[in-house]
């Protein structure tokens, strides 16, 4: 290998580098916007204010469920459960891809949650960037 392919690979490694450490400084801001969103909503849910966590939804969920079909839904599967004990991150993940989703930009999050109700819960919640740029939720789920 001569010197010239040489500075030519080391170039491409460098911008390969550079490429990927910007894609993770992206991501990573990603995931902490979408943090704060799921929090935000979440302050909703925990204070059984079901109608406004509907209304500061992503667009997808508004178009899966209607707001009256939320409300109740919510009704039936939180208030059984009563108030949040303790939530701790467990994981926050980047993703373009989720089955069932068109692509886009989504950060899967789960918590390790206590409720009054029940003593071992995992919530996961997945706000994605909307079209003007701001994360919403557009999934939630307990099990």
């Amino acid at each position: 290998m001569n010197m010239r392919h040489l500075k030519s690979l080391i170039v491409a490694a460098t911008l390969l580098l550079v490429t990927a450490g910007s894609c993770l400084a992206d991501e990573k801001a990603s995931v902490e916007k979408a943090q704060t969103a799921a929090a935000s909503w979440l302050a909703l849910t925990d204070a059984t204010k079901y109608g406004p966590s509907w209304d500061e939804a992503a667009s997808l969920f508004k178009a899966a469920v209607t707001k009256a079909n939320w409300e109740s839904a919510l009704e039936g599967v939180r208030a059984p459960l009563g108030a949040v004990k303790s939530r701790k991150l467990k994981t926050a993940s980047f993703t373009r891809t989720l089955p069932g989703a068109p692509d886009g930009e989504y950060v899967v999050i789960q918590f390790d949650t206590q409720f009054e109700g029940k003593a071992a819960a995992v919530e996961t919640i997945t706000p994605m960037r909307e079209k003007d740029g701001s994360w919403r939720v557009s999934g939630y789920f307990i099990k």
